[in-house]
């Protein structure tokens, strides 16, 4: 058995046709690549070293950040030892907000109780300083478990503490929201609410409906009916335009594209604009450690990225111009989840690792022939410190860079792990070029295969194995072999994470890849294995497969487990983050737009205080 594989279970539910699938062959359903021009890429491609080869490349814009970007990320530091003092007051102050929320004793009914207990949590999450709290939200969370199944809840407190108690692993059954749903399919709140607290409470559903496990219809029933309902409340815009906010982010970033940092940055915003919110003392203390917290986190960011721009201007990675230069997006990711202080090695490595394996993919996508992909695969399996020779320069740039990088994030583990972690790390290095240099030989061949074949081999190739277990290895977390393999190969959860990066990034790059003469995508194999199929329809397959393994992997993701929390949250945020990526576009690719705001937003600009 290869290294990397999906599993028949896994594979055999993902390819069953879909009802009514034949219908005619539009004119656009298969990327639209001449075979002729198909053969003039094979033939490009396939020119050995006695000749000067004719290379693809995927004409990738430019890195977008020059050394200007030095000059501001050196100004507005808010690392000084008084901002940290202030912040320190705010938290024990916001500490004594949690120890003073009502109990049993209080005199307010159960329901009441849970709910100040839930909306107090929610919010520290919402704005991203829940670390700073993490015993008073575990002690917060107890008192509404252990009342959960006996006190009467409305919409509200119910949706918001199925999927607060689901996030923090305390088994919820969905079931609580049948309770609420009426013959007509409409879920139910008290008629005595006005119609702004009617859409909060409809928000909070369709927040809770996207923490869904597989078999849980009463939550596909709940999204459906809460996204019409919250589509329709932006259609009247009636409303206050902090709420009107509020509804527009959450549809549009949903969970598994939204990360810690993004939602706290515009939560800020919501807040801010919320007068009646913002009048409350409580809730104004709150909003001021976020912010504070927030800049100063971004003051340590920003001198953690300074040495990751001088390590690659030092391997003379600029000069690799066939390449994608997306290491400050990556930071930027990396950011965007691994927040704490303390966990700079793992950002570094999480940014340098998929900057490197980026480059490594352009090379075997795009501009490597087939005889310089299959002497990369050579050199690695004997782990050589230097290229083959007959490379050009600029592979031979990339090839010094990765080898160093691998070392280098292999060091870092070790003294994490207390063991060398580089032999296993290879193995997963190995598995991945053998899957690229295989979808390479399709390209030569001028093959499609099946989709299941295809996935079989894009799985691996998602790259989500490479950037992942390096990274969580330099975690404050030992993992022995059999925890590791919890979270990596032959896991459920990290097969489920790659299938779900491959699915995801297919529907967004497919038709970028055609014109590069890069043929083979879920979708064009799909169309193969259903010829009456049109691209619309293997789209909407391929997307309905995509929430179908997600809802697997929420539960892979939740369900106890030996794995240590702070790993398999950070394995599971990488695949939130390359699903960002992927939200609107190839954002690996096409960077300079949401994805450069988004390096803007959460790099170089403070919030205003």
């Amino acid at each position: 058995m290869a290294l990397f594989s999906v599993s028949p279970s896994v594979l055999s539910s993902c390819l069953k046709s879909p009802p009514n699938h034949h219908v005619k062959l539009s004119n656009t359903s298969l990327p639209s690549l001449s075979r002729r021009r198909l053969n003039s890429f094979i033939n490009k491609a396939s020119i050995t070293s006695a000749e000067t080869p004719i290379r693809r490349t995927g004409n990738h814009h430019p890195n977008l950040w020059d050394d200007d970007i030095i000059k501001t990320i050196q100004e507005h530091q808010y690392e000084d030892s008084h901002y940290k003092e202030r912040a320190e007051r705010l938290i024990a102050e916001i500490k004594d907000m949690f120890n003073e929320m009502p109990t049993a004793k209080s005199g307010k009914s159960c329901a009441e109780n849970a709910f100040e207990h839930l909306v107090m949590v929610d919010k520290v999450q919402r704005l991203g300083i829940d670390r700073h709290f993490q015993n008073e939200i575990t002690q917060a969370l107890d008192y509404v478990y252990s009342y959960w199944n006996d006190c009467p809840k409305d919409l509200n407190t119910a949706a918001l503490g199925l999927r607060i108690l689901r996030l923090n692993r305390y088994p919820v059954s969905a079931d609580v929201l049948r309770h609420f749903k009426g013959n007509d399919g409409q879920f139910l709140c008290p008629s005595s609410l006005s119609e702004e607290e009617k859409i909060g409470s409809i928000l909070n559903l369709y927040r809770a409906s996207l923490i869904a496990f597989p078999e849980e219809n009463i939550m596909d029933e709940a999204k459906a009916f809460a996204a019409t309902y919250l589509n329709q409340a932006l259609e009247k815009n009636n409303i206050s335009s902090h709420l009107l906010r509020e509804i527009k982010y959450n549809l549009e970033y949903g969970w598994h594209g939204n990360l810690p940092r993004v939602e706290a940055r515009n939560y800020m915003d919501i807040y801010g604009e919320n007068r009646s919110w913002t009048e409350l003392a409580d809730n104004k203390e709150i909003l001021n450690l976020a912010k504070l917290d927030f800049n100063i986190m971004q003051s340590v960011h920003r001198r953690e990225l300074e040495p990751i721009l001088r390590w690659w201007k030092d391997l003379d990675l600029d000069k690799v111009e066939f390449a994608r230069h997306r290491h400050v997006e990556y930071f930027a990711l990396a950011c965007a989840y691994a927040i704490d202080d303390k966990y700079s090695v793992y950002r570094s490595d999480f940014a340098k690792l998929c900057a490197l394996t980026t480059i490594v993919d352009d090379v075997y996508d795009t501009y490597g022939t087939i005889d310089e992909i299959k002497l990369f695969n050579e050199a690695v399996k004997r782990w050589d410190p230097l290229p083959p020779k007959s490379f050009p320069e600029n592979i031979k740039i990339a090839y010094k860079a990765f080898h160093m990088g691998v070392n280098e994030s292999a060091q870092a583990a070790e003294k994490t792990q207390g063991r060398d972690t580089l032999p296993y790390t290879l193995k997963v290095w190995e598995a991945y070029l053998n899957a690229l240099t295989k979808e390479a030989q399709w390209i030569v061949d001028g093959y499609i295969p099946s989709l299941e074949e295809y996935l079989e081999n894009g799985v691996p190739s998602s790259a989500y194995r490479v950037t992942m277990l390096q990274p969580i290895l330099t975690l404050d977390a030992v993992l022995s072999d059999d925890i590791i393999q919890e979270i990596d190969y032959p896991s459920k959860f990290n097969e489920l994470l790659c299938l779900s990066l491959r699915l995801k990034g297919d529907t967004r790059t497919f038709k970028a890849e055609a014109n590069r003469g890069e043929l083979v995508s879920c979708i064009s194999c799909y169309i193969k294995d259903h010829p009456e199929s049109t691209e619309e329809e293997a789209l909407d397959y391929l997307k309905e497969l995509l929430q179908k393994r997600l809802k697997e992997l929420d539960w892979e993701y939740l369900k106890p487990d030996n794995v240590p929390t702070i790993s398999k949250d950070y394995a599971y945020n990488i695949g939130r983050s390359y699903q960002l990526l992927y939200k609107e576009r190839d954002g690996f690719t096409n960077s300079n737009k949401d994805i450069k705001d988004l390096v803007t937003q959460l790099l170089l600009e403070p919030v205003a205080m």
